[in-house]
């Protein structure tokens, strides 16, 4: 989700001062627009790096599409059949971690969705304004599919129940972050950003100085707040601005509460700064998504057990909680919104 967490005006004086150099390509991947910027000495060292980086999201987001012909879509239709499948050993190592990412959250990020998520059309490029037939999903509720129905012996994957459909659409972009983290200091790479629609990782820093990149507000066109990364650190954001339709004035996003089979409609967006870690980026796009869902009473509950401390919360009637330890790290734009400040 690009337009969640931009990259702040510091981009516009890395490319007008020229004291930087700075290699920079954009590409459409994950269904978002992506970016990957590089700083290196050698700038064919730079463009080959970034290539190496594209190359890796494009081969991702071809296996593990959720709706056209993958890896992913032959998982799915052998678990619609009762049929169990085996599959490469990179699959089952995804389906492995996204189950325990699914149930550290309590479910409420649960990559087992997928036909609920195509219930409500958002398995597309363009979305419907249309709501799902209430019966479906109540029929959809009472199979009560999850990502924990599925069982996994070496690359063997069975499930014991065909309403499972897998979509790593809250998942895969975060994946693609250690990834490109991995690749970039392989290719001898040690400064860079790294941005997936909005979910974004730093490397080393911009000329000894802290990457900073900016909140999207999820109202108004531009950032709220900047916020300083280090080396390592990945920030991502849940938002129901950017994948939704309006019905009737009410807005539905693609933000599925698999408790109702409704879109949570409480909570306008969720960003979690997480630090430095082998699964730092595949955290920031995973653990945004239960503590948004969790909702106004059991959102910071929620993130401690999603393991972070560095949570801010805007609230469907526009007011901002953020936790003080990322209160500390971030700079208001313009008029600062009324903050409420928690532990």
């Amino acid at each position: 989700m690009f337009r969640r967490l931009i990259l702040a005006a510091l981009l516009l004086c890395l490319a007008a001062c020229g004291r930087t150099p700075l290699q920079e390509q954009q590409a459409y991947v994950f269904g978002t627009r992506v970016e990957v910027l590089v700083v290196s000495e050698d700038p064919e060292q730079g463009r080959q790096a970034i290539s190496a980086v594209l190359r890796e999201f494009d081969r991702l987001h071809r296996a593990y599409h959720a709706w056209q012909a993958s890896e992913l879509t032959v998982l799915n239709a052998a678990i619609a059949d009762g049929q169990p499948l085996d599959v490469k050993p990179e699959l089952a190592d995804f389906v492995r971690e996204a189950q325990a990412l699914a149930k550290q959250g309590d479910y409420l990020f649960d990559p087992g969705i997928g036909q609920l998520i195509k219930l409500w059309g958002f398995q597309a490029d363009e979305f419907k304004a249309e709501l799902p037939p209430p019966a479906d999903i109540k029929a959809w509720l009472a199979g009560k599919p999850s990502i924990a129905d599925l069982g996994i012996a070496g690359n063997t994957i069975s499930s014991r129940n065909r309403k499972v459909a897998l979509d790593f659409g809250g998942y895969l972009k975060g994946v693609a972050l250690d990834r490109a983290a991995a690749i970039l200091k392989q290719q001898g790479i040690h400064n860079a950003l790294i941005n997936i629609g909005g979910n974004i990782m730093a490397l080393g820093s911009k000329q000894g100085k802290p990457w900073r990149v900016g909140i999207q507000h999820p109202r108004q066109p531009g950032p709220m707040a900047t916020v300083t990364l280090a080396d390592g650190e990945a920030i991502g954001t849940s938002g129901d601005y950017q994948r939704y339709f309006e019905l009737d004035g009410k807005r539905y996003a693609h933000l599925l509460d698999p408790r109702s089979g409704y879109p949570a409609d409480h909570t306008q967006a969720v960003t979690v700064l997480i630090p430095p870690g082998p699964k730092a980026g595949t955290l920031s796009d995973a653990a945004s998504k239960p503590i948004f869902i969790a909702g106004p009473d059991h959102w910071r509950e929620m993130a401690a057990k999603m393991g972070t401390g560095l949570v801010l919360r805007v609230a469907r009637d526009d007011r901002v909680f953020v936790t003080e330890a990322l209160k500390s790290r971030m700079e208001f734009i313009g008029q600062a919104p009324e903050i409420t400040v928690v532990p």
